[in-house]
């Protein structure tokens, strides 16, 4: 495996699938809170004997932003998800949304860097490209750590986060009856024991 550097420093090879680009396409996003700490509320169990999800502060935060997507994010819909103690399942549809065409000298000043051997180089092929996948997950967590440091809340997210391309509606329909009963099946959830 070649290590890629950029301003001479190790990066960490992206885990995003290396034959898709991830600017369009249905998505089932999982982002996990560092070491699975129980940050964005518990599961209780409600008056009829039922589980149920109470938010912590940041949790509601967390899923504000998630609802709101689209606002920052025109190209992402976030039809389905749910926010957990220590993650966050979701499905992200991104649509092609290609503003390429449209020239904006001011993003250009943002992205071009000078590099060790003097050339210049745009940031955004060492960055995630604009429009994608990528893009909307990183702007959710900033936003959700922003929140926490404001509010002085211990907090960090996992580094990365897993995604699964949905190939097909069955498999999608199956991913959505996985989110909707997460709550449920919390127990014998895979994140449960984790800490």
């Amino acid at each position: 495996m070649v290590n890629e550097k950029f301003r001479n420093r190790f990066r960490i090879p992206s885990a995003r699938a290396t034959w898709h680009n991830y600017n369009a396409g249905t998505y089932f996003v999982t982002i996990c809170t560092q070491n699975r700490e129980h940050c964005f509320g518990e599961i209780v169990t409600d008056g009829n004997g039922e589980p149920k999800m109470v938010l912590s502060g940041i949790g509601g935060y967390a899923q504000q932003q998630i609802k709101n997507a689209k606002i920052h994010y025109p190209y992402a819909e976030i039809p389905l998800w749910v926010v957990m103690p220590n993650h966050i399942h979701a499905i992200v549809i991104i649509r092609n949304y290609d503003t390429d065409d449209v020239h904006d000298d001011r993003r250009d000043v943002a992205r071009n860097v000078s590099t060790e051997n003097g050339k210049n180089e745009y940031m955004s092929s060492k960055s995630p490209k604009r429009n994608t996948l990528p893009v909307v997950i990183r702007g959710i967590k900033q936003s959700v750590t922003r929140f926490a440091n404001d509010h002085a809340i211990p907090f960090a997210w996992q580094t990365r986060f897993h995604d699964h391309i949905v190939r097909n509606t069955d498999e999608l329909n199956r991913i959505a009856t996985y989110i909707q009963n997460n709550v449920a099946q919390w127990e014998s959830d895979k994140y449960h024991d984790s800490l």
